[in-house]
This record gives C-alpha cells, sequence and structure tokens, in this order.
C-alpha cells in the first residue's frame, strides 16, 4: 500500500501547490491515516517544501526515528525535547520544519484545529503564513479504490455475521446493555478491530428515541427491537440498522410502521447512482416518511458517507450540496421515532455503482424482513 499512499500525497501537494500553499499539514486522525496507512496516536503529518513527508508524533508514540524507505517515503520523527530541540505539540514542531525548509505559506486542516492550536502554530514560526486547506483530503477521501472496497466488505461481512448469531439466540429477558456487549464481542471474535461506533441497541418504547444508548430495560414480547452496530476492519468502518419484533407476532400499527420505513429505504437506495444529487437521495426516502405525517421527527439525514469514518462525507440530506461519484460508500438510514411507543430503523452500507453494473452494490445484506423473534 505505500505506493498508493505515495501516490496520494502526491495528489494532495499538487492540489495544494496550484492554491499557492508551499506546505501542508494535516492533522486529522482519519486523514494522516488515509495518506500515510499508519494509525499513530496525536501524529501529524508535514508534505514540506523541500518534498519532505515527515510523520510526526508524541514522544513514545513512534519508537525511534524509521527510515523513509520502511514506511514508504515517509520520515518519522519521535519528537522529544532534548532529541530534536522542538515544541513537544507535533503541529508546532511541524510547522517549524517547514519554516526552517523554506515555506512561506502553510496550509492548515482550520476544521480539525482548537483556537489554543492555531495560536500555538503562529507562534512557533511567526513568519509563516496559515491558509486553510478547508476539507481537501475528505474530499480526496469520497471516491474508494480497490482495497479501500474490500476492507468495508469485509467490515461489513463481519457485521452481518455478528448480527445474525445474535437473533438466533434467546432474547427475552436480557437487558440492552448486555446485548450491545455482546454484540460488541462477536464482531471481535469475527475478525473486527472494534465496534464502528458505540452499538444501539433499544427495546419497547426505547426504540422510539433517536441515538438511544443501552440501558438495563430487558427484553419483553411485543417489544420492537432496534440494533444499530458497525465493524471496524483495516481502519474502514460500516453501519447496519435493524429493527425486529420479539415475540410470536407484530402487532398491526407495527407492521404498518414497519413497511412505511422500508418503502422509504428502498427509495433512498435506488436513488443511489452516479450524479445523483445528495439532496435528490435524501428527498426520495424523506418524502414517504415526510408524506405520512412524520416530517417533524426525521433526523437532519438520510444518508452518510462511510470509510475511515462514520459519518464522513457526503452528507445526504435536504440542504446538501454535491453530486454522487461511483464507487463512493454511503449509508441510507431513515427512522421513524415515536417517543414512548417505539421505532423502525434500517439502515445499510452500500457502494454506488452505475446502472450498467448492476446499480448500487448492497454490502450490508442481513434480511430485511420484519422478523418475529
Amino acid at each position: 500500500m505505500s505506493e498508493v499512499h505515495l501516490a496520494r500525497r502526491a495528489r494532495l501537494r499538487e492540489r495544494c501547490a496550484a492554491a499557492g500553499s508551499e506546505a501542508v499539514l494535516v492533522s486529522r486522525p482519519a486523514n494522516v491515516r488515509y495518506l500515510t496507512g499508519r494509525a499513530v496516536p496525536g501524529a501529524v503529518l508535514l508534505l514540506g517544501a523541500d518534498g519532505r513527508d515527515t510523520l510526526l508524533s508524541p514522544p513514545g508514540a513512534v519508537p525511534g526515528a524509521e527510515p523513509p524507505g520502511a514506511t514508504g517515503g515517509l520520515h518519522c520523527l519521535a519528537l522529544s525535547g532534548h532529541v530534536w530541540g522542538r515544541a513537544a505539540d507535533p503541529a508546532a514542531a511541524a510547522a517549524e520544519l517547514a519554516a526552517e525548509a523554506g515555506a512561506g505559506v502553510l496550509a492548515v486542516e482550520e476544521h480539525d484545529l482548537t483556537v489554543a492550536r492555531h495560536r500555538a502554530l503562529a507562534a512557533a514560526a511567526p513568519r509563516l503564513r496559515l491558509a486553510d486547506l478547508d476539507r481537501a483530503v475528505e474530499q480526496q477521501r469520497l471516491v474508494k479504490d480497490a482495497e479501500e472496497l474490500a476492507a468495508l466488505r469485509i467490515a461489513a461481512e463481519i457485521t452481518d455475521h455478528a448480527l445474525g448469531e445474535l437473533l438466533e439466540s434467546i432474547l427475552v429477558g436480557r437487558t440492552e446493555r448486555h446485548l450491545a456487549l455482546e454484540l460488541e464481542r462477536r464482531l471481535t471474535d469475527h475478525g473486527a478491530e472494534g465496534p464502528a461506533f458505540p452499538t444501539c441497541v433499544a427495546t419497547g418504547g426505547n426504540s422510539g428515541l433517536a441515538g438511544h444508548r443501552p440501558t438495563d430495560r430487558r427484553v419483553a414480547e411485543g417489544d420492537f427491537l432496534t440494533v444499530c452496530l458497525g465493524a471496524v476492519y483495516r481502519g474502514y468502518r460500516c453501519r447496519i440498522g435493524r429493527t425486529f419484533v420479539v415475540g410470536p407476532a407484530p402487532a398491526d400499527w407495527q407492521v404498518e410502521l414497519y413497511e412505511l420505513v422500508f418503502a422509504a429505504q428502498r427509495a433512498g437506495r435506488e436513488a443511489l447512482v452516479p450524479g445523483a444529487e445528495y439532496r435528490r437521495v435524501d428527498r426520495a426516502a424523506r418524502h414517504r416518511l415526510a408524506a405520512a405525517g412524520y416530517g417533524e421527527t426525521l433526523e437532519p439525514y438520510t444518508g452518510r458517507g462511510v470509510g475511515l469514518e462514520i459519518g464522513e462525507d457526503p452528507q445526504l440530506s435536504p440542504a446538501a450540496m454535491g453530486k454522487l461519484d461511483a464507487c463512493v460508500p454511503v449509508t441510507v438510514e431513515p427512522g421513524v421515532h415515536l417517543p414512548g411507543r417505539g421505532g423502525v430503523r434500517i439502515d445499510d452500507t452500500l457502494v454506488v455503482r452505475p446502472q450498467a453494473d448492476g446499480g448500487p452494490e448492497l454490502l450490508t445484506i442481513t434480511t430485511k424482513e420484519l422478523l418475529a423473534l
């Protein structure tokens, strides 16, 4: 993968040079990993004016400096005052290096920097002008390559396995918290690095709360059971959400609500074609739920990008600007939440594909049938 990361950094360097930035400082962890292939806590990446790419980390994060050839062209420094004589903050040390190499303009990720860190950069290299890199790396991350998509497929397969095994177990009487912990254990048992986000298990009236965190409420017959989880594999994250009914058969109102959300989710999935506007995909799913009177209860988006992060670009929302490209993985995740009564979520991770290639590729394949468990 080192050649892939070299190419990614070269693309970013060219883009920033065209905008007048002689050096680039990348501080957002997911962006650092995307450009280097390394997940070093607290590390920042400097694309220097001298053509050197340097990964700087806090003391102890990298056990000694490594030669460039060992890390795909990166010079990895484990910062410590007596060795390098630089600021303890890797970002401030990177600004010093950029200035010493002759850079006059340093592009930084202003959306990732705190005010205090921005001031530290200015203090470390007062003659260096700071420019906003904006979300250039996030935009570069939108379209995934074959290796990234392969990791996402495995993450989705792990997630499907974990959820499928849970559904085969006895659920009545167990707590939401216990079920969430079991799901996360099953993810790691199947090879995940961990959960992609905090696992949600919501039962009964709790399923009517968006963003519910598991409690000690026990599963009872007649409950809606909503589960949202995802695995991390090689840094890449997916998401699945399913709603079931506990007991011999669902009530009429549960069937009606489920069928409505299922229709909305299917409409959103079918709208995932290259060239489709983000907001039109959102509208495809949102319109059905709003027309049924649930418009005021809906979340601000019906889908999000996934990859090294859950909820990365693009955002599928009413005001989102932009159009989908092929090989962009996204979620389609509409839901209706009725506080105190119950709710339905159906979330899938898919990859945008042209219709000539069969349309969107569904990565999370657990059944969307309303099962009575």
